[in-house]
């Protein structure tokens, strides 16, 4: 799918901006990118367990951020966590949202907008988002990982963003760091990433250790006060991360890990340990850890940087 940018007085081509729409498992987010990178009238909401009130709701907060933005549009970026069919723009099931089976939802944000949209995995958008515009700017190989409602990623290999065949690949939340462990919501295997340091399963183990009611934000902040089981499940934490992050890293040799996602907002809380223990495991040359320049609008912008490279605005 393509679409000439507008043209100016003299006839040439002027890259205007692009809808960025961010569909996770907690929220939903939109914002507005205009081609320097610039985000204009971001917005969230709760996400919505069904896809057709969800998809109202999503294409509302579009609207919300396109009157707060001001500009005018070329194009639509969608991300959303798989499985899904990019090249067809449908959402066949996505493991975080239940209620969201086979929705083509690159045809209803067109109609809805009266622009091309295109859709990708949620963590593969970002991945291109911090490339492009963010911490990855101007590295040439460089690993992407969003922890937050689940733990995803994107892979870029001298300058070239990996998705495999069918537009799922990356999906490095579903790498193994204990092949005897904890049970995986997302996609039912044992000892995923997923399973130890996604903020949902941070919650869940704090449960089952007895605080009850506690998010992963309380886990972090009662590790920092000094509660000795707040403490060990964060250290847990940490460890399984650069766990992960050290067979990945010594699969691809990456020169940046950026890592995106609520969880992250703990920052060197999170950040230093994880940095400390790959370091001292990590096969190659030595790797900078840093957190995603573009913050909680990370989505949204990885979102729009997909529109950028596959609809010509």
């Amino acid at each position: 799918m393509e679409q000439t940018a507008a043209a100016g007085a003299d006839g040439t081509a002027v890259a205007r901006a692009v809808l960025g729409l961010d569909i996770g498992g907690t929220k939903i987010a939109a914002g507005v990118l205009d081609p320097e990178g610039g985000v204009h009238g971001f917005v969230t909401a709760p996400a919505d367990a069904s896809s057709e009130t969800g998809v109202v709701r999503l294409f509302e907060l579009g609207r919300q951020a396109l009157s707060a933005a001001g500009l005018e549009i070329d194009a639509v970026g969608i991300g959303c966590g798989g499985p899904l069919d990019s090249a067809n723009g449908v959402l066949v099931a996505p493991l975080h949202l239940p209620g969201w089976r086979d929705v083509p939802i690159t045809a209803l944000a067109s109609e809805a907008f009266g622009r091309p949209a295109v859709l990708d995995n949620d963590a593969t958008a970002a991945a291109a988002g911090e490339f492009r515009y963010g911490a990855g700017r101007g590295a040439r190989n460089m690993v992407y990982l969003t922890v937050s409602t689940g733990v995803g990623g994107g892979v870029v290999m001298d300058g070239k963003l990996q998705r495999g065949p069918s537009g799922n690949g990356g999906e490095l939340g579903h790498v193994t760091v204990d092949w005897h462990g904890r049970r995986c919501r997302g996609c039912g295997r044992r000892g995923c990433l997923e399973a130890y340091c996604s903020g949902t399963s941070i919650a869940e183990r704090a449960q089952e250790a007895g605080m009850d009611g506690a998010s992963a934000a309380d886990v972090a902040q009662a590790a920092l006060a000094g509660n000795p089981v707040a403490a060990k499940l964060w250290d847990e934490t940490c460890e399984a991360l650069a766990c992960g992050i050290t067979s990945i890293a010594n699969l691809f040799e990456p020169e940046l890990v950026v890592l995106g996602g609520g969880v992250v907002r703990t920052g060197e809380q999170l950040l230093g340990p994880v940095r400390e223990r790959v370091a001292e495991d990590v096969m190659g040359p030595p790797l900078r850890i840093v957190a995603a320049a573009s913050g909680d609008a990370v989505g949204v912008v990885g979102a729009a940087a997909v529109a950028y490279e596959r609809v010509r605005v």
